[in-house]
């Protein structure tokens, strides 16, 4: 897969590292993003990467700064830093902690499915961080006020609790692999919820919708529609192999042999964890490559008003390009 191409022998800081035309290219550069040792990055680590790369985009950068310098440091921030505000996001919500953080939470949704208590203190769980996630990977500057918060946060887990508990009643006698798969039509069910609850002022105010310079044409509810459509897609399917393939796999060690019988059933939690991380060590990645970061729509699509800004200006533009957001 090529890297993308050099200005004037300068690495371009605005791009990602990989040509994004191809899943393949998208795939490295979210490898990179997601890595989950970049969760273990300290403040000064990370601050430090900002300022070389602010210094090199300066052409300021100390002598001798290498290539694979500015690529490590550009690693490094962008797993951290917001793309568009270039604010420090919270660690829970960056994608580098996507992995410990739902290895552990699904592992556990998928060990204690079977009581009401254990269902709801777990779905609970799951929507906190996913909100939080989902807050800190908004898309543009969006400012979403407390209260939409609340209700996008309780909707969210109160369909997820509602979906594992009815489901969990409904199949109680039929064989346990069902109700193994309980778990992930919850968490489905439930982005289906939270993330365009989260992200509802996209819908009513737009997000910026850019030409290929970079500029900023207008804000399109059009665009944030599709926005919200590509994450929520991408969502369920990184969580589709790790919490559909563990309960069959955890299903046949069961019926087949006695590793988590008696004493040793205290282990089940700990193996449904590092099942599922080795899982969305690639899933997660693979998952958020499905569709390009600066997503593409065409310019007939947008609304009238954008439209006749853009002709108005003389701009003859087919396509423009919007942040979709993770």
């Amino acid at each position: 897969m090529a890297e993308a191409p050099k200005i004037d022998g300068r690495i371009d800081l605005d791009k990602p590292r990989w040509l994004q035309d191809t899943f393949l290219g998208r795939a490295k550069h979210f490898f990179s993003v997601t890595d989950p040792r970049n969760s273990l990055l300290t403040s000064s680590q990370l601050d430090g990467a900002k300022e070389l790369l602010h210094s090199y985009r300066a052409g300021k950068e100390p002598a001798g700064t290498t290539d694979d310098q500015v690529f490590a440091a550009k690693k490094m921030y962008e797993s951290a830093f917001h793309p568009e505000t270039g604010e420090k996001m919270f660690l829970p919500g960056r994608m580098s902690f996507q992995v410990p953080g739902n290895m552990t939470i699904c592992g556990c949704m998928l060990t204690f499915y079977r009581s009401t208590p254990a269902i709801l203190f777990w779905q609970w769980i799951n929507q906190s961080f996913n909100a939080v996630v989902n807050y800190t990977n908004r898309s543009g500057k969006s400012d979403i006020p407390e209260s939409l918060l609340l209700r996008s946060y309780l909707a969210a887990t109160g369909c997820a609790v509602g979906v594992a508990v009815g489901l969990n009643k409904a199949t109680a006698r039929l064989p346990t692999l069902v109700g193994r798969l309980v778990p992930f039509t919850a968490v489905a069910a439930a982005n289906c919820v939270n993330i365009p609850m989260m992200r509802q002022s996209e819908f009513l105010n737009g997000i910026d919708v850019l030409d290929e310079e970079g500029n900023v044409v207008g804000q399109s509810r059009t665009a944030a529609k599709s926005a919200v459509a590509q994450v929520t897609i991408s969502r369920i399917i990184m969580a589709m192999p790790g919490m559909a393939l563990t309960p069959v796999i955890m299903n046949s060690v069961e019926n087949r042999t006695n590793i988590f019988k008696g004493s040793r059933a205290k282990f089940m939690a700990p193996a449904q964890v590092l099942i599922i991380g080795a899982i969305l060590t690639f899933a997660t990645p693979l998952a958020c490559a499905i569709f390009e970061q600066k997503s593409s729509i065409s310019v007939g699509s947008l609304e009238p008003e954008i439209v006749e800004k853009m002709r108005e200006g003389g701009s003859t533009a087919s396509v423009l390009y919007f942040n979709k957001g993770l």
